[in-house]
């Protein structure tokens, strides 16, 4: 079933796959809310969509320190998030984010290579996404990211680890036990080769203090790992900074990577 919205005189078409959508408002833009496959989703619509509907996919925690979103909803972006929590990119994961990408595509005209963003836990989505569907990325914005589960949620290196999310984690990944987890080499520091073949750039914004994910054991280790096969990587480290504040306070750094993979610099 289909229906029709209107924002400042556009008609805005979007799929009813097992409710209504629901209209509401984010920081002074219209949200549209519904569900895909059970699971709750929504986006968020530019004042104006810039030409070919480019929009910027949050993989968790949305809202959180939101600017370089918000930056780009005024470039034209549209924004999006669909809940695949305590998912951790596992393959339940990535499912739920196939009938995502290809709802919102049909339903709301957006574009086929979203900017993945991936916050945290959010970079195992991010980048297991881009390595599974690299013709449906332009480009990964990562911040502060988990790209190791052995690194977090199991806390095998330097960093803190958290016991309910790793006893969690083992189950999405069908892991025996910790030595199955040790042995594993599908974690997305594993894939350089396979973003650098598919050219999928990457930015990095971390903190170099980091506890909860160690810098050297997630974005900096990929990016070691990217630089001997020529993967596209820029790392931003915030001397002294931990896991938090995320993002920037300037986005501009990140607005610039974005438009550069994906509008030229529109």
């Amino acid at each position: 079933m289909l229906s029709c919205l209107m924002m400042s005189g556009v008609a805005l078409l979007a799929a009813e796959p097992g409710g209504e959508v629901k209209r509401s408002e984010w920081n002074g833009y219209v949200k549209l809310d519904f569900e895909v496959g059970g699971r709750a989703a929504f986006v968020v619509v530019p004042k104006v969509a810039a030409e070919g509907k480019p929009w910027i996919w949050r993989t968790e925690f949305f809202g959180h320190e939101p600017q370089a979103d918000l930056a780009l909803l005024e470039k034209g972006f549209h924004a999006a998030y669909v809940d695949v929590q305590n998912l951790y990119g596992g393959p339940t994961a990535i499912a739920a984010m196939e009938a995502f990408h290809a709802h919102v595509e049909k339903a709301f005209g957006l574009s086929a290579k979203p900017v993945l963003e991936g916050f945290s836990r959010g970079g195992l989505f991010a980048v297991n996404w881009a390595v599974a569907h690299p013709d449906k990325v332009s480009c990964l914005y990562l911040d502060a990211p988990v790209l190791d589960v052995k690194s977090w949620p199991a806390g095998f290196g330097k960093g803190k680890g958290s016991a309910g999310d790793w006893e969690r984690c083992k189950q999405v990944y069908g892991f025996a036990d910790d030595g199955a987890a040790k042995a594993f080499k599908g974690n997305p520091v594993d894939q350089a080769a396979v973003l650098a073949k598919a050219k999928v750039a990457v930015l990095s914004v971390c903190g170099d203090a980091d506890d909860v994910v160690p810098l050297a054991e997630n974005s900096g280790l990929l990016k070691e790992r990217g630089a001997a096969v020529g993967l596209e990587m820029e790392l931003i480290s915030k001397p002294g900074v931990g896991h938090h504040p995320h993002s920037l306070k300037d986005p501009g750094p990140i607005v610039k990577f974005v438009l550069a993979h994906t509008m030229k610099g529109r």
